[in-house]
Formats: structure tokens, sequence, C-alpha cells
């Protein structure tokens, strides 16, 4: 580290340089704030990696209203409507946020801004920033503000291990870096790192990215909500590289069809076809590979020519593999891609243990319920990131002591992959999901690398494996129906665990649930 930890005392403290902790960053300013990152700001962050832009309802033929009703149709009666109409009303006031601070976003010739369409959007409301590169693109942008902040202290290469907590509320973090271990005595901590596809084979994410900002909550004692709800993408590219290229929506909302081998088009049955919801169309094409076909993505005749231009990024991953996009279908399979469940937050982004905030995908602020729609992700996290700052600002620093600090060896996630990929993937049933907790709390118990991987995932599977119903990206195929009535879920690492020893001991599921 370049500077004296003990000058850093006071300053709140962020987790994570993606797009949810810069902002909220720069929204602090100019109070002094202390910002975590694992590696070099923008290197490794799942907010580069977006192809998809930020949704808000900036047409002409366009209001909140629609855009609302549109997340609520989505989330499949799990969202916090409330909590959705706040966020998606200042969606527009986050786009002009964002071309402040320098997004060059995508325009038309006359200087407006060139509004995409997605699947389950009603109107065109996707706004992209260099093609299919906006999330490179806000992070440069805002990489270059944090950077010119002088009030923003970034520490990068370092990696918070676990928070410090003292009679129920946060007093520090610990954290390994490359010169060994440092303590940061602080009692205002702010969670920005989300991301769970370290955890699945198959994933659009990086593979670094196991859910460790889920796991220093729960390790704090923090309620975690609705787990269970994982989305996957249905037209990731099929190919030997792992993490797995992203293939936009935005593609088949500029006309791109699913085909199979024999060139039908499958989807002609599911409401909506290609721009249905995701987790409609991530299902239709899992079951046609499970039945034995191959799955492609076509793209010679919608958007045709203009591919390459509109899509450069997705067009230079398929040159990647052998593929000409102009003359070959581009082979998909659907790719563990977001994570609607996180940290319990209020709107200001408090979780349940005093001093401790979450924003962006580690938390769950009940905007996308059981499925969330397109690009509502990045939208979320800049709105939110105003409203965590505010809340910060706005409250004390009752500290914490130096404490004495150990050298954790860095999680790997290995372990863990080949039990989530096979029962908490895009159909689940629950002999899968017992025995995945089960193996997954032993893993956990052993106290090793793979323990906070472990203990993530064995959440997610009692999550899942208590929700017996069928409902947006959680699809149980032992429970295909809605249960009656719709309930976000709340589960904490020791109810989790305690769930877990009971179906270690139990021979049958009713006993636990």
């Amino acid at each position: 580290m370049s500077m004296d930890v003990l000058d850093l005392a006071g300053r709140p403290v962020i987790i994570g340089g993606g797009i949810a902790g810069l902002m909220t960053a720069l929204h602090l300013a100019p109070e002094p704030v202390l910002l975590l990152s694992r590696s070099r700001l923008g290197a490794d962050a799942s907010s580069a990696w977006a192809q998809g832009g930020l949704a808000a309802s900036l047409g002409e033929d366009d209001e909140p209203a629609l855009h609302l009703a549109d997340t609520l149709a989505a989330g499949d009666g799990l969202c916090d409507a409330e909590a959705a109409r706040r966020i998606l009303y200042a969606g527009p006031a986050a786009i002009e946020d964002l071309a402040r601070l320098g997004v060059r976003f995508d325009r038309t010739p006359e200087g407006a801004l060139r509004l995409g369409l997605e699947a389950a959007h009603c109107r065109r409301r996707i706004v992209h920033a260099d093609g299919d590169g906006s999330g490179r693109e806000i992070m440069r942008a805002l990489v270059a503000a944090v950077r010119a902040t002088p009030t923003i202290a970034v520490i990068e290469n370092i990696e918070a291990r676990r928070l410090a907590v003292e009679d129920g509320r946060v007093t520090g973090v610990l954290a390994n870096c490359s010169t060994g271990p440092a303590f940061f005595a602080n009692g205002r901590v702010i969670l920005a790192t989300g991301g769970i596809g370290g955890l699945f084979h198959d994933t659009t994410n990086p593979l670094g990215s196991y859910g460790q900002g889920l796991a220093l909550a729960a390790r704090a004692g923090a309620v975690l909500a609705d787990l269970e709800f994982i989305q996957f993408h249905p037209t990731a590219l099929d190919g030997p590289g792992r993490p797995m290229p992203l293939i936009s929506e935005a593609v088949r909302g500029e006309g791109a069809t699913i085909v199979d081998e024999t060139g039908r088009r499958f989807l002609d049955g599911v409401r909506g076809a290609e721009l249905a919801p995701r987790d409609m169309v991530a299902r239709a094409v899992w079951r046609h590979l499970a039945d034995g076909h191959r799955v492609f993505l076509d793209v010679r005749e919608r958007p045709g020519a203009t591919f390459a231009r509109q899509f450069p990024t997705i067009a230079s991953a398929c040159r990647g593999v052998g593929i000409d996009p102009a003359r070959d279908l581009i082979p998909i399979r659907p790719a563990q891609h977001y994570h609607m469940g996180g940290v319990a937050v209020d709107l200001a982004g408090r979780t349940s243990v005093p001093g401790l905030w979450a924003c962006g995908e580690v938390a769950s602020t009940g905007l996308h319920g059981a499925n969330r729609l397109a690009s509502n992700s990045l939208t979320e996290a800049v709105v939110c990131a105003r409203w965590v700052a505010e809340s910060v600002a706005g409250s004390p620093d009752d500290g914490g002591k130096p404490a004495m600090v150990s050298d954790l060896p860095a999680p790997d996630p290995r372990p863990v992959r080949p039990l989530l990929s096979h029962a908490l993937g895009v159909t689940r049933d629950g002999e899968g999901l017992k025995e995945a907790a089960r193996v997954l709390l032993l893993l956990l118990q052993r106290h090793d690398t793979a323990s906070d991987p472990a203990a993530v995932g064995m959440m997610i599977a009692v999550a899942a494996l208590l929700r017996r119903e069928s409902r947006g990206a959680h699809f149980r195929t032992d429970f295909p129906l809605h249960a009656a009535v719709a309930r976000r879920s709340q589960i904490t690492l020791d109810t989790a665990m305690a769930a877990a020893r009971e179906l270690a001991s139990s021979p049958t599921l009713e006993s636990v649930l």
C-alpha cells in the first residue's frame, strides 16, 4: 500500500471498485473516503463487462409508469413496488449525472440519446455507450473522475476478508494485500462488491466473483434476501472459453432470432418469443439443449450487415472462435449472469447491521423481484449510490478500535463450482438442493479456502430449497407452479447453517420444511 493506514482513519470505507462503489465515492465527495479494490480500478469488475446499457424512460412515447409496469411484470409478483417506483422514476436524472461525469453515450446525428430495445420492455429505453461496450465506457469516465477527486483515497490490489463487529455493529475491515494483512478501523462500511459468477462453470462474470460481499455481510450477521433468484442469460457464446462471452439482449432487440440446428424458431410457442423475459427464454433454450438439439442466434438478416458496427465487442468474440456472424449461426447456451438476491437493504442502502451499507448487485433493494428486467441493474446502481452516500454522510462514525490482524488465505471457489452448477442451474429439484446444502455445509466447516464460497452457496441452496414453488428465475421441477401468495425470502448464515445441519441428519425434507 502506498499510504499510511493511520492517515485513513475516520473515512467511510467502500469495498468494491465497480460502478456502485465509484459512484458512491463520488457522491460522498468532498467528504474524505477510502475505496478498496481487489484489482486495478476498472480491470476486473463485472461493471466493465456490461454490454447492455441503462434503462430509463427518456423517449417521447415513454414515461416512468410504463417502465415500472414492465419491471413489475418481469419480476413475477416479487418486486417491492414502492422501491421500484422510486428507483425507476429517478432513472432519467441518473443518466444526466453520468453524462456530466463524462460518459459518452451513443447519440443520433441530431444529438439525441439513441435508445435501444431489449426483452420485456414495451418501449425503446436502453441508453448505450460505445455500442455494446457500455460498462467499459461508464467505468472509463468514473475511474477518471475518482482519480481526479483528491478526497477519494484508493487502495488497489487489496481484498476485504472480514468485517469486525462489536456489540452488533461494524467497527472495521480486515483486508489482505501484497504486503500482508491490514485493518481499517471504521464504523461506516459500504459493500459494493457484487457478483457470484465464480460459483458456476457457465458464467458471463469474472471467475473471481464468488459472492465476496455476501460472505462479508453474512459473517457479520446481516440478513440476506431472495438469494434463490439467479438470472441465467439465455444467449452466452457457447464455446470453450470461461467466462463465456455474452451476446447482449440488444442483439435480439434489433431483430436477431433464436433457432436450432434445423433452422426452426422453436420459441414461437413462448409469448414474446425472442423478446420474452429472460427466465422464459433461458428455460426454453435449456430444455431444447437437454432434448439433444443445438441452439443458435441468427443475426445474418437482422441486424445483418450492420451487426459488426453495432456490436463490435460481440463480433470480435465471435471471430475469436472462428465464427463470422455475417455468414454463420452463433452457438449459444444459458449462463449465470446476475444475482437478483443480495444483502437486504432499505433504499438508503442500510443493512440489518448498524454501520453497514450495501449498493449495486450485492444489495437486494426489491427492484428486481424474481427476474431482473434487462438493463435495470446499472440504473439501480447509479441511482442508489446517491442515496447510500447521503445516508452514510449523515451518519456518525462511531469508530472502531485498532485490532489484531491475521493473514486469511484467498478464497477458492473451484471446489464449490460443480455443486452449484448442478443443483442451482436453470432448473432445480428438491433432492439436488438438499444434497448440495449438505455438502456445502461440510465444506464451510472445514474453515479453509473453500469456506467462504461454500457459505454463500449453502445459503443460496437452502433458500432455493425452502421456496417450494416456481417463480421467475427460480424453477423447481418438483414444484412447477406459483405458490398462492408471493413472498420475498430472508435468511442469515446462522439460520441457513441450522437448516443444513437438520438436512444432514433428517431422512426427509418435510421435517425441515
